[in-house]
């Protein structure tokens, strides 16, 4: 199968400025991948490539020149059909350091053999309509802007909530989440937080004991990745599961580091970490060992989180996964999907808006 690939690169623009720990954004960028077949007229594939700056290993300035030129070569190739094939098909053909592309080409691919109808592969949440579960995500701002967040989350029917810590003083954040607990007891309310590795080593552990009084369920990526050791030892310590997010960013060697480290839990975003290949095999190594796991989206567009969507759904989850992104942008593609009461679903009575 010769396929043709186009390019379509879009700015997508905040509603509103979404703080993190390493920054405020406004805007992000991300490329939509086309790829038509030669013996299949009018069918058409699309994924979605998105490095996230500061973050993604292929957040480089020269990515668009280095994507435009793989599609290109990839026009040569003769790909396979099947649908495992053509994963193991592209994890060979794309570099490591592009693991946005090969997501992005996967989907694409995906797309396209399975009939051009932004399905890629058998799932509940595509074919049943089936909703799958997902937390209210609050982003870091001044404390009313915070508050505000809670309040509307809570309002819709969320049953967990995801709040970013780690920008502004880190007892107006305790203050946050007492005020969410004095509401909301851990059986009415599941509560994440996620410091983005905004913590020293030497403070984490008295940060996290803090954290736990609150009936906190976990912290994303306390400390900055890279210090293992200092990683493992706080897993090791803390009252509070600790769950590996950037820590998996850029790693070859899976089954080591989840031994070095030994987290409670791990958060899988396939644009970070390589597609819906590599995503599959952290998770059956993550089960393997007994942590536990969940997907969340990279701030994609509606294209990257349908993906991600249907890839969690595979897996019939039970816990709320970090799908909630799709909201975020004034110019998102309008789309099938949709969120309501805690819960993303596909409409498939509604038509998606094409690319351009």
């Amino acid at each position: 199968m010769f396929l043709k690939f186009t390019c379509i690169p879009r700015t997508l623009d905040f509603k509103f400025e979404a703080g993190t720990s390493r920054g405020v954004l406004t805007s992000r960028n991300t490329w939509w991948i086309k790829a038509e077949a030669t013996s299949h007229p009018g069918r058409i594939g699309w994924g979605e490539a998105a490095p996230l700056v500061k973050l993604s290993v292929d957040a480089i300035p020269d990515f668009d020149v280095q994507i435009r030129q793989l599609l290109k070569d990839f026009e040569k190739i003769d790909f396979v059909t099947d649908q495992e094939a053509v994963l193991a098909q592209i994890q060979e053909l794309v570099p490591v350091h592009l693991p946005a592309f090969r997501f992005g080409l996967e989907m694409a691919i995906l797309d396209l053999i399975h009939g051009g109808k932004k399905r890629f592969f058998q799932n509940d949440f595509f074919e049943k309509g089936q909703a799958i579960p997902i937390n209210g995500l609050i982003w870091m701002g001044d404390k009313e802007f915070m508050r505000s967040q809670i309040d509307s989350k809570i309002k819709k029917g969320f049953s967990c909530i995801k709040m970013k810590i780690g920008a502004i003083d880190f007892e107006e954040e305790m203050n946050l989440l007492r005020y969410i607990r004095s509401a909301y007891g851990a059986e009415d309310l599941v509560l994440r937080v996620d410091a983005n590795g905004a913590f020293s080593p030497a403070e984490a552990l008295g940060k996290l004991e803090k954290l736990a009084s609150l009936a906190i369920h976990s912290i994303e990526q306390p400390i900055r990745a890279g210090q293992v050791a200092e990683m493992a030892r706080l897993c090791q310590e803390s009252p509070l599961p600790i769950a590996l997010d950037e820590e998996l960013i850029g790693v070859s060697d899976k089954s080591r580091l989840l031994d070095q480290i030994k987290p409670q839990h791990i958060i899988l975003k396939p644009t970070l970490v390589g597609g819906f290949l590599e995503t599959r095999e952290w998770i059956g190594l993550a089960e393997e060992r007994g942590i536990g796991w969940w997907m969340t989206s990279a701030l994609e567009s509606n294209i990257g989180l349908n993906a991600i969507a249907q890839l969690a759904s595979s897996y019939q989850p039970t816990i709320p996964q970090g799908l909630g992104t799709g909201q975020l942008y004034h110019n998102n593609l309008s789309s099938p999907l949709l969120i309501a009461k805690g819960e993303i679903r596909y409409d498939g009575s509604i038509p998606w808006e094409e690319p351009s």
